[in-house]
This record gives structure tokens, C-alpha cells and sequence, in this order.
């Protein structure tokens, strides 16, 4: 049974989604992919108190790593994109083509962007940490402006 809850984040709102008390979702305002509202469930802040706490710890700037249960649906090949974006340290990037590698096939960055911008939980899982292979910014589901901003952040050059 899915639930959801919505909270303040310096970035928005960020909707909240658990499925049977497992985080399964973290949306951004006007994110790219984000699931139809309907398939939230009904709105109830309970399974949410451990990561409502570690993103408030990460907001402030004390959490550099998230230690939460994750349900992630995707396919095989999506999930160990979402697995490799978990091993990028705070505060570093990789890029497509870095990640590729490190599945054994440096000819799928293509295919990892896309994985990346299918990832269902943002900023715990992540993904405004892949960058191009020249280090520019590209593609970000919550949008390239919030990508800077949490980069920024992360290397603590944040201005706000």
C-alpha cells in the first residue's frame, strides 16, 4: 500500500512516496518523469520520520550519506545505474560515460542518461551528481538549476 507525504526542502517542495513503509519515491515541483499524483496513495506523514530526519541532517549539512531502505522499480539495467549513482561520494561527480564504465560497457553512456533520468528518488539516490563528460551540466529531471544548486551545495560553494 503506497503513501505519500510533501515537505520543505531549500529546492521545494519534495513529495514524498512509500510503498509499505519503504521509500520507493522523493519528486521534485515540475520534475521530469514524476508519476501521476493518483499513484501516490493517500497522503500520511508516518513511514517518513528516518528519512524526513537524514534529509533535514543533509540539508544542514551533517548527513554526506543517506542509510535508508530503498524499493526501487526499474529494470535490472536501471537499477545498477541507480546502484552506481549511490557509490558517487558527496560533494564528487562522474560522468556517463565514467558510470558505463564501471558497469562493463563503456559504449552504454547513452543508455545510463537515460536509467539516470528515470531515477525515482532523487537527491538520495544521487543522480544531479552525473555531469558530462567534459564535466559540463546536462540533463536533470528536477531541472538544471536545481542541478547547480545541489552541486554547489554538495562542494559547499552554496550561496544560499
Amino acid at each position: 500500500m503506497k503513501q505519500h507525504t510533501v515537505i520543505d526542502s531549500p529546492y521545494g517542495p519534495l513529495t514524498l512516496v512509500a510503498d509499505d513503509g519503504v521509500l520507493c519515491g522523493l519528486y521534485m515541483v515540475g520534475q521530469r518523469h514524476r508519476p501521476p499524483e493518483e499513484t501516490f496513495g493517500e497522503r500520511d506523514d508516518t513511514p517518513f520520520g528516518e528519512v524526513t530526519d537524514q534529509l533535514k541532517a543533509y540539508f544542514e549539512g551533517e548527513l554526506k550519506e543517506f542509510t535508508l531502505e530503498l524499493r526501487m522499480s526499474g529494470t535490472p539495467f536501471q537499477r545498477s545505474v541507480w546502484d552506481q549513482l549511490r557509490r558517487i561520494p558527496h560533494g564528487e561527480t562522474r560522468s556517463y560515460g565514467e558510470l558505463a564504465e564501471a558497469l562493463g560497457n563503456a559504449g552504454a553512456s547513452r543508455a545510463v542518461g537515460l536509467a539516470n533520468g528515470k531515477n525515482p528518488i532523487g537527491i538520495i539516490v544521487p543522480c544531479h551528481r552525473v555531469v558530462g563528460a567534459n564535466g559540463s551540466l546536462t540533463g536533470y529531471g528536477g531541472g538544471l538549476d536545481r542541478k547547480q544548486r545541489l552541486l554547489d551545495f554538495e562542494s559547499g560553494t552554496a550561496l544560499f
